[in-house]
């Protein structure tokens, strides 16, 4: 077998589960049309929820250093815009981040831990047999193939490997077209500007070396009809129509158009085959969280495919992949359609609501709160199968104060984390394969976390199990049962 993952697509997604396949032992190679990176990036934000999944592997120091760190993000350019700061996150804000510059550092990463990134060639098909998949690839030298134990699309909204695999994307067409420039601008607008009104919306993004990025939309674009490519002279009426001035934008970039079709993949997984990030949902870039979503994918199923892998944990497990993926694809394709809604308000009514929105966002904390956390993915939970399981099963860990270090520090890639709270470390005898056990005491632990002896963290980061059991004997038997769904005795 050449490996035991193929993962098409050498984007964010395909990239960061390259490397977190490697971090477990698991050889990866990711296959790319692309002979170099693309210096366009569509992606510029990074949100705190990914943050927090790098710091969980120690890598996200380059990212704090290159990117901007913003306090809040937008919903549906609403005048108020939402404040990260109230998150409970050690990063409680997004980084302003090229996806070029996000790329190069995933891949440095991914090289570095001994992915293989097989540029110039592309993913054709694939013959799938019971024990393993042959994945069809093109390259400069014709026609090849690789065996592996399972294939990964990570090849985008138009992914050839979800074709491939015959699994349904139904969804919405678009009737929305977006527009971007990334250009010059010799009279900048001050940092953060966005306008609404009748005439259209209309974003500015300082990006780095000096280049703004304009993004939006106005009442023309609201449209079926494919228009052709976007000018330059085009970019400028539209932004003197929504700002009243061009803002001196010359020497462009990068110019596009986007629509708004919403589609969600029927299936994440199908044999063995999988899907993550664009390939499994299409929507429009609203907030900037599909790469954060698609990265998110990609935590999720790393370690199931490397637990089943390498036999701690039986092949049942990589259904849940799709169990506990597949409902945060559609919150995002729902969430997506309702800011497309508020992005092309433009009639009195439609003011009116955006108006009352905005009014309620800056008043109520609670729905500020809400909305953040649901942008910044800090709020995704994966409902437990036992109904009898603590309130804190299947939601994210934070980054506990553990005696000297924080919980972050502690997870890996390749094992669960036993985070055992009893006096004296009572758990501590417990040993099998892909689970670690740490003894220590919280430090000021979170209100919901109060009484708390014993939690099993999953390698992304969310808990698998929480007991607060005073019984010794009743703590084991708990722990024993989230154990055997996931392990091999």
């Amino acid at each position: 077998m050449d490996y035991q993952v193929v993962v098409g697509g050498a984007g964010p997604v395909g990239l960061w589960l390259a490397g977190e396949l490697r971090r477990a032992g698991i050889t990866a190679a990711v296959v790319e049309a692309r002979t170099e990176r693309d210096t366009r990036s569509r992606a510029l934000t990074v949100h705190p929820r990914t943050i927090e999944t790098f710091a969980s592997r120690g890598v996200h120091e380059p990212f704090m250093r290159e990117g901007m760190p913003l306090p809040g993000g937008h919903f549906g350019v609403l005048e108020s815009r939402l404040d990260f700061r109230r998150l409970p996150s050690p990063f409680p804000h997004t980084l302003a981040l090229p996806q070029e510059r996000t790329e190069a550092l995933l891949e440095q990463q991914a090289l570095d831990l001994g992915a293989d990134i097989l540029r110039g060639q592309e993913v054709t098909g694939f013959t799938e047999d019971p024990d393993h998949i042959t994945v069809h690839i093109t390259g400069p030298h014709g026609p090849s193939t690789l065996q592996a134990a399972y294939l990964v699309g990570c090849d985008g909204a138009r992914s050839t490997v979800r074709r491939a695999a015959g699994i349904d994307h139904p969804g919405t067409p678009s009737t929305v077209l977006g527009w971007l420039g990334d250009v010059i601008l010799d009279q900048p607008p001050a940092p953060g500007y966005s306008r609404f009104g009748p005439a259209g919306t209309l974003m500015a993004v300082l990006m780095p070396g000096g280049i703004h990025r304009l993004v939006g939309i106005t009442p023309r674009d609201l449209t079926t009809t494919w228009p052709g490519d976007l000018t330059l002279d085009e970019l400028r009426e539209n932004v003197i129509a929504v700002a009243g001035t061009d803002f001196g934008m010359r020497d462009p970039i990068w110019l596009s158009r986007y629509g708004n079709a919403t589609r969600l993949a029927a299936q994440y997984r199908k044999g063995r085959v999988f899907l993550a990030g664009d390939a499994a949902h299409q929507h429009f870039p609203a907030g900037g969280v599909g790469m954060n979503v698609g990265i998110q994918d990609a935590a999720n199923l790393a370690w199931k495919l490397a637990a089943t892998l390498n036999a701690w944990a039986p092949e049942a497990l990589l259904d849940t992949y799709h169990a506990e993926r597949h409902p945060v694809g559609a919150d995002l394709t729902e969430t997506s359609r309702a800011q497309v809604a508020l992005m092309t308000a433009f009639t009195p009514e439609g003011l009116s609501l955006r108006g009352l929105l905005a009014r309620l966002i800056s008043t109520l904390p609670g729905l500020n709160d809400h909305l953040a956390a649901q942008v910044s993915s800090l709020a995704v939970a994966y409902p437990p199968t036992d109904p009898r399981a603590h309130p804190l099963a299947g939601t994210r860990a934070p980054d506990l104060a553990i005696g000297d270090t924080g919980l972050f520090a502690l997870l890996r890639a390749d094992s669960y984390l036993l985070l055992d709270l009893t006096p004296g470390g009572r758990l501590g005898r417990l040993t099998r394969p892909g689970l670690r056990v740490h003894t220590g005491t919280l430090h000021l632990p979170p209100a919901d976390w109060t009484g708390i002896r014993a939690a099993l963290i999953r390698p992304d980061g969310h808990i698998a199990w929480a007991g607060a059991h005073h019984d010794d004997t009743a703590l084991m038997e708990g722990l024993g049962a989230a154990l055997a769904v996931t392990h091999r005795k």
